[in-house]
């Protein structure tokens, strides 16, 4: 089967379908995408509240609670308590299909109608973590998102099963960390990147089963190593000592000494461990899978996945968040656990199964165009149906969709196949995951179809400056968990929470100046987006392009330019050396 381009129904870009992917489509019983795979990907994540929390109340019992939806927003919200309760029934919002009217635009008015849940959490798991989203099995955690089996975390984001952890991104299997990307299973590690297996280490980058280094790039199996120079034991921590890394001021100084030392070292093309025939960025332990982007390990047989955070899905394409033994999944987002054959659907698990055009819709099965349903089967618009009355109406309704399409604002065209249209997101874009990989201004986004969430001016005073705080994690008394601090990047106040300041004691090490989502920012600009270059290796043979950085060892191709080319995730005008592996392997210590 040959290749197919398209134009992209949004971005008006070309796209290829390759003969694999007619297979997928197939055996999914689907169409080919009108959307580009990146596109694709940007549409379902703006259907998610990322890491917005208000304070509004409960439209069932009336206190007060913490939600993903601001108050002012036109919504019936139930408290996590309520909306797992018995005390309502999905089933009331039932209607009948109109076949004069498009159907999703009558799954429009379904969604709206239907009483949303404060949080989109297993609230039956969580322990002493209200201020959580996108979590499951969650003890004594704050503001932490897309989480699960964590204790005692704050302030971070893609995780799983961690303790004693902060500010810190992708990470599994750690305990009292901070400031962590991309990396795990480590104990006592501090801004560190791409590191696995490692312990007693600062500042530190694509390292593996090291401990005690600080400022290192690029070692396997090290101890006792300062900017990659080996050091005694007792040599080694004296400088550490030496170094005050309970100063604020020294970390922000080590943190940009060590990056530009790791620039000077070659990057391996792909953040890639026990892969075969994979491509994409973040992928680990997976198999015959292509364009994918944070898998924490297990895929296979997929395509345009991203941020699968726990093990294994498999035959999936266009699917975002979660993971855990998923298959059969297409135009997913929130996914998981146990998941099969889902198509164009949000927020559904555990255990479901053909679900389509549906949205929270939690331990159910053959459902279509259903909102905020549990425990349901063989439903419509919410509305139960027999087996064979769910069959026969189904058919007609895809039938309709393809005749009738719903055609959104921006005159897109909705054909039976196609994730939901941006405009029926219930949060803005710039609450959503989305900004996150795809940052646009208001104008940008409203262009596009997406909606916006103007944020209300925060109403707390700061009480303190930033440039009075101690330097050093040893003078702060606690009456700090009392002050009102004004972040030095965007000048939002915010506070400093017990258990925060617990375990920057136990660290030795500074707090913060800035806000959690500035801090957030910060580290996502040490994640590689989520897009692929087409790229030769940097490698020059004894030397790379530029002849900053002199090879170690003979690489395969000897004194010549090395011929391989590769996709990656570093675009061509970043500063970093970029290797292909086998010259990367050839250059690790």
């Amino acid at each position: 089967m040959n290749t197919e381009t398209r134009i992209c129904q949004s971005c008006k870009n070309q796209f290829v379908i390759e003969p694999d992917d007619f297979t997928f489509y197939e055996r999914m019983r689907v169409p080919l995408p009108t959307w580009c795979p990146e596109c694709r990907f940007q549409r379902r994540l703006a259907f998610a509240n990322d890491r917005g929390l208000f304070k509004r109340r409960c439209d069932m019992c009336g206190k007060s609670m913490i939600s993903s939806y601001p108050p002012e927003q036109e919504l019936i919200v139930y408290c996590n308590v309520c909306w797992w309760s018995d005390k309502w029934d999905s089933g009331q919002y039932a209607r009948e299909y109109d076949p004069s009217r498009p159907f999703l635009e009558q799954l429009r008015d379904l969604i709206r109608e239907t009483p949303q849940v404060a949080l989109d959490s297993n609230y039956p798991t969580l322990v002493n973590s209200e201020y959580v989203n996108h979590c499951a099995t969650a003890k004594n955690c704050y503001l932490i998102f897309t989480a699960d089996e964590c204790e005692n975390v704050l302030y971070s984001e893609y995780l799983l099963h961690n303790k004693d952890l902060m500010d810190s991104t992708m990470t599994g299997g750690s305990e009292l960390c901070y400031g962590l990307v991309n990396s795990g299973p480590c104990y006592r590690t501090f801004f560190s990147e791409d590191c696995e297996d490692c312990q007693e280490t600062y500042f530190s980058k694509d390292c593996i089963g090291c401990s005690n280094c600080f400022g290192c790039v690029g070692l396997r199996k090290k101890n006792y190593c300062i900017f990659n120079k080996p050091y005694e034991k007792g040599e080694y921590k004296k400088k550490l000592e030496g170094f005050h890394v309970d100063s604020y001021k020294n970390v922000e100084h080590f943190k940009k000494e060590s990056t530009e030392f790791w620039e000077k070292y070659p990057h391996k093309f792909s953040h890639a461990l026990r892969n075969l025939n994979v491509t994409g960025d973040y992928i680990y332990e997976s198999k015959n899978s292509k364009n994918m982007y944070v898998v924490h390990e297990g895929a296979e047989n997929s395509r345009y996945c991203q941020l699968m955070t726990m093990t294994g899905i498999k035959d999936s394409y266009d699917y975002t968040i979660w993971g855990n033994g998923a298959q059969r999944i297409y135009e997913g987002m929130i996914v998981g656990e146990g998941a099969d054959t889902i198509k164009c659907s949000f927020q559904a698990w555990p255990n479901v199964r053909e679900i389509e055009y549906s949205l929270f819709v939690i331990s159910s099965s053959y459902l279509f165009g259903c909102a905020n349903m549990r425990n349901k089967r063989f439903c419509i618009l919410n509305k139960q149906y027999s087996e064979e009355e769910y069959k026969k109406l189904r058919e007609r309704i895809i039938h309709d969709m393809n005749e009738h399409p719903y055609v959104d604002s921006k005159g897109r065209v909705y054909k039976y196949g196609e994730f939901f249209p941006p405009e029926f997101s219930l949060s803005g874009y710039d609450e959503s995951y989305a900004p996150s990989f795809f940052p646009l201004s208001k104008e940008e986004a409203e262009k596009r179809g997406f909606s916006w969430y103007e944020q209300r001016p925060n109403p707390h005073q700061p009480t303190v400056d930033t440039r009075d705080l101690p330097d050093s994690i040893h003078d702060i008394k606690d009456a700090i968990l009392n002050e009102i601090i004004e972040c030095m990047e965007c000048k939002n106040p915010f506070r400093v929470v017990p258990n925060e300041l617990l375990l920057l004691r136990r660290f030795e090490l500074p707090i913060p100046r800035k806000c959690p989502n500035c801090r957030y920012a910060e580290r996502c600009k040490r994640v590689n987006p989520p897009r692929l270059y087409r790229r030769t290796c940097q490698c020059g043979g004894e030397k790379r392009e530029g002849d900053n950085y002199q090879n170690a060892t003979e690489h395969f191709h000897g004194g010549g330019h090395c011929p391989n080319t590769f996709e990656t995730s570093y675009a061509p005008d970043r500063p970093e050396i970029v290797y292909c592996e086998q010259c990367y392997n050839s250059e690790i210590a």
